[in-house]
């Protein structure tokens, strides 16, 4: 069986307010035509399909018709979970019509999904509560495919509060995780293809900035060994770096996102996986690299406007999206700012790194980031204003409207944990 494993499309994403709704079109066309080219059996779409809970109705029309395609009208098995990004019952909402096309969507941790056979289609022929055995046409042997959609605490309670007593209840939340899928993993069986697909963060896996910190380490860490011994590959959602899971006893690895979605992530090759496995034999994994989307470039300009205006001119990195940190003795003008604005219109962020007269130091970035934000407000206002400092009632006002927001942000994160 040849297994197809991809994720963390974030379907609806922005950068900075820019749309990229064509790019996530365009790598969605390039994975179809992997599936084509590569004779895959098998899709395993590990979560964070969407980028947002109430995703646009483009985005959801985009998941409908690529996941259509890539199914094939059930030549191809199609397995989605929910991520963390993702409305679990919204995700699920066309299950019933996917599952005629041999698609198999799971929002939540022990979700079941209903046996069902359609003749010439790939099809679940058993089921259980976190896992399926879907048969696909011209496969010799099924796979049995344990699903985890990601487990918040709160998910994963609800579920193990079933079958465990409540000492074990109190343990870590990786030993839960680890109890639920060597439990699942008893469905197992040595005549079919046996693997994971879910949406976790392990322990030691490497981030980057585009990954909602509030779910990532903490309570919410799974060590690799909670993956169970009998799993031929564990295709898992979450981090967006491709990488192999250290410490696992199966190959257990990351697709990483199919678009760079942070300058964190500038430079970095984004792929998918593609591995061939048969019952009881070791799983060869192979990166597929992808080549659609734009990069994420960060330009740094000691020389100022002038230099920036300069590679604009020269077409530097045309068809990309570009961070800007340019060396300032004083701040921009409107002017200034429109003109570079104007020259690119890949340019989505702008970081002004102020220079002493003399040329001889400069505040990075990096010193930036580990300063006081009332500080940043306060050189800020210092620059802005030709030397003046910001009295004690706006620095108090500031204050009062950044713990406001604050105050806000955590709200919207809290409705839709």
């Amino acid at each position: 069986m040849r297994v197809l494993h991809t994720s963390d499309w974030h379907l609806g994403k922005t950068i900075e307010g820019r749309d990229r709704h064509r790019e996530q079109e365009d790598f969605l066309e390039e994975l179809g035509q992997i599936a084509k080219d590569e004779k895959i059996d098998l899709v395993l779409v590990a979560g964070d399909i969407f980028d947002t809970y109430n995703p646009p109705a483009l985005a959801e029309q985009l998941f409908c018709n690529s996941i259509d395609l890539l199914a094939e009208g059930g030549k191809r098995g199609v397995i989605v979970v929910a991520g963390n990004h993702d409305n679990p019952d919204r995700l699920c909402a066309a299950g019933a019509l996917a599952q005629r096309q041999g698609i198999f969507l799971s929002g939540l941790p022990g979700s079941v999904i209903q046996p069902q056979i359609f003749h010439g289609k790939a099809s679940c022929v058993s089921s259980g509560p976190g896992w399926l055995e879907v048969h696909v046409p011209g496969c010799e042997h099924g796979a049995v495919v344990l699903t985890l959609p990601y487990p918040s605490e709160a998910r994963l309670k609800e579920i193990i509060s079933l079958e465990l007593d409540e000492e074990k209840m109190q343990q870590a939340y990786s030993e839960c995780v680890r109890n639920l899928l060597t439990a699942n993993s008893q469905n197992f069986r040595p005549d079919t293809v046996n693997v994971l697909a879910g949406h976790i963060y392990t322990a030691g896996g490497k981030t980057s900035d585009s990954e909602r910190s509030l779910h990532l380490g903490g309570a919410c860490t799974v060590y690799p060994d909670a993956i169970p011994p009998a799993v031929q590959y564990a295709a898992l959602g979450h981090l967006h770096r491709p990488q192999r899971v250290g410490g696992s006893h199966v190959p257990a690895y990351y697709s990483g996102s199919p678009l760079a979605y942070s300058f964190s992530e500038t430079n970095q090759t984004k792929s998918v996986y593609i591995v061939d496995v048969q019952p009881g034999t070791p799983a060869h994994v192979q990166g597929i690299h992808l080549n659609r989307g734009k990069p994420l470039v960060r330009w740094a300009a000691k020389g100022g406007v002038k230099e920036v205006l300069g590679w604009c001119e020269e077409r530097k990195n045309v068809n990309a999206w570009i961070e800007i940190e340019v060396h300032l003795k004083e701040m921009m003008t409107h002017q200034e700012l429109s003109s570079i604005k104007r020259a690119h219109p890949g340019i989505v962020a702008i970081r002004p790194v102020f220079v002493s007269e003399d040329n001889t130091s400069a505040m990075t970035g990096i010193e930036r980031s580990s300063m006081a934000i009332d500080e940043l407000f306060k050189q800020f206002y210092i620059n802005r204003s030709g030397g003046i400092e910001p009295g004690e009632e706006l620095m108090n006002l500031f204050l009062e409207l950044l713990n406001e927001e604050q105050e806000e942000r955590v709200k919207e994160v809290e409705s839709v944990s």
